[in-house]
């Protein structure tokens, strides 16, 4: 499972120019769900990002996670983060997880993340969407479930 976070002062999504997910100041969170990923990459991930000290302290310093700050998060499927590019110039995404497993991971993804924090919304799986954000910082950080399950 892959993440791309970014520390934003709001973000907003939008299917069909209707706006069906935002969040003010937090995280906006892109999600990729792979073959072979299960409920412990989501709760890695999770906890993970949850923690994430990218916010800052009194002192200017990043110390502070999404939590310590009251911040929100906006959670959006992509699918395209598993794109495999090593070959020619039209990416493959044959890694990606089936629709119905990557649409129910990312569904436990944002349960999970919502115990932790005061306001989660979505995108809409599998629809076109246009994201807005303003990226605080700016601050955007790429996570990959493999890594966090590697011993150090």
């Amino acid at each position: 499972m892959k993440a791309v976070i970014q520390r934003v002062s709001h973000a907003e999504v939008a299917v069909d120019g209707a706006i069906v997910g935002s969040c003010g100041e937090g995280l906006m969170i892109l999600l990729g769900v792979a073959q072979g990923d299960c409920e412990e990459d989501a709760q890695l991930l999770c906890r993970k990002i949850a923690n994430l000290r990218i916010f800052q302290d009194d002192a200017g310093k990043m110390n502070r996670s999404v939590k310590d700050i009251d911040g929100e998060a906006l959670v959006i499927s992509q699918f395209t983060l598993m794109a495999n590019y090593r070959h020619g110039n039209r990416p493959d995404f044959m890694a990606s997880a089936k629709p119905e497993e990557a649409n129910r991971l990312y569904e436990y993804f944002t349960e999970l993340l919502r115990l932790e924090l005061r306001r989660v919304e979505n995108g809409v799986f599998g629809a076109s969407m246009q994201v807005s954000l303003l990226n605080n910082g700016p601050v955007t950080i790429v996570m990959d479930s493999d890594v966090l399950k590697t011993k150090k």
